[in-house]
């Protein structure tokens, strides 16, 4: 397959010429590697929140010679769209990722996703709150909205795959399986929020970014002309716009949650919590806890327990866990393994992995034994199994085994 950047960029207006200087940032993209597999004719969709990894994503795909679109998702209404909120799908986001599909001479397209959004992601959101645990939205937007919804709309308009600006990698095996792997940029990589897309998905996925480190990104940008080169990264729930999450909770859930007790060590109640929506395990500010002496070792929540409306809390080492259960296990190769497999567990997005085992109980659940204690482990978050930069299962944790560490 050609690579444009010999030329120019754009089909409708305004040829783009591709710098000199661009050459080598191509190649380091590795066009040749996630082009190589795509079928004739195919048709990539590029997922466009008008931030500079979206953009910088398109260029990639233009500049693989690939038939282009882009695609912007309205996750909000016109109301919310005025006022800024939710940041990727604002009135000016759109509106960036409008010209910069006009700068590559791709067609836009804007598509209406906010009903799905709503009743996928945001009610999850609050109904996980609402009972005690700790979702992850973004793993449940990358499930329901983009890697599913968004696919089945693109399809509709004539794309075969589905490009994103996601720091991940996808890989053909020789089997004619497709498996995920963190990005070249560990800090950015987001393949832990990607772990529940399954061999349809991965098989139409498209991650241009997976062999740039970031600053190449923005660098690529500038040098294409793109306005988003310096646009700062979000650094929120795109739902929850400019303001903090409990906010949003208090003002969502009204009426859905009261006042309870806060239980210490040996049972002893050392305060009252002012709705369990508003705690997660291994928070430390703001518990308003009754101190009784002052040279009293800081406690952090421990556990919610929703039956009894209480919270617990304790001294950081009541954090530590040694094993958790899971549940909704997934694996991108699309079969669970027979027997205990070992591998790298991963609990938070960009934490640090820990060595653990994994053991499969039937198709959708397991048990995650780790080598060392973990602190933090709360239900509702996901553990993401890694085979050294693979991705090889993921679930939700449904129940961990706290154990006070001496």
């Amino acid at each position: 397959m050609r690579l444009a950047y010999a030329g120019e960029i754009g089909d409708m207006g305004g040829r783009v010429p591709f710098p000199a200087e661009v050459a080598p940032l191509l190649e380091a993209a590795g066009l040749q590697a996630w082009s190589a597999y795509l079928p004739p004719g195919a048709v990539v969709a590029v997922a466009m929140s008008g931030g500079v990894d979206s953009s910088v994503a398109a260029a990639l795909c233009v500049a693989a010679g690939v038939e282009t679109m882009g695609v912007t998702m309205r996750l909000w209404g016109t109301e919310e769209m005025e006022l800024g909120e939710g940041g990727c799908c604002s009135v000016d986001a759109v509106e960036d990722a409008r010209r910069v599909c006009a700068r590559l001479g791709i067609p836009h397209y804007v598509l209406n996703l906010r009903e799905h959004f709503q009743r996928t992601v945001v009610a999850d959101f609050l109904n996980e709150y609402g009972h005690g645990r700790t979702p992850n939205p973004c793993v449940r937007c990358n499930e329901t909205v983009k890697f599913s919804e968004l696919l089945r709309r693109v399809a509709a308009v004539g794309a075969s795959h589905l490009a994103t600006g996601h720091y991940a990698n996808v890989r053909p095996g020789r089997d004619g399986t497709f498996t995920l792997h963190r990005s070249e940029d560990q800090r950015k990589d987001q393949s832990y929020t990607l772990f529940r897309c399954d061999q349809e998905v991965l098989s139409r996925s498209i991650f241009p970014l997976g062999q740039l480190q970031k600053p190449r990104v923005r660098a690529l940008a500038g040098l294409l002309g793109l306005g988003v080169a310096q646009k700062p990264d979000s650094q929120e729930l795109c739902f929850v716009g400019g303001g903090d999450h409990r906010q949003m909770l208090q003002r969502e859930l009204a009426g859905k949650f009261e006042k309870g007790p806060i239980i210490g060590p040996g049972g002893v109640r050392v305060g009252t919590h002012r709705g369990l929506p508003f705690y997660t395990v291994g928070q430390r500010q703001g518990l308003d806890l009754e101190v009784t002496r002052p040279d009293s070792e800081p406690h952090y929540v421990i556990e919610l327990r929703p039956e009894q409306n209480a919270l617990v809390v304790g001294p950081w080492r009541s954090l530590l866990i040694s094993h958790c259960t899971l549940k909704r296990c997934v694996y991108p190769d699309g079969q669970a393994p027979r027997q205990t497999i070992q591998g790298e567990a991963q609990t938070r997005a960009h934490g640090r992995p820990a060595e653990a085992r994994w053991t499969p109980f039937g198709e959708a659940e397991a048990g995650v034994v780790f080598a060392q204690p973990q602190a933090g482990i709360a239900p509702g978050q996901s553990l993401v199994l890694y085979d050294g930069d693979r991705v090889v299962a993921g679930g939700e944790v449904a129940e961990s085994n706290k154990e006070e560490m001496a």
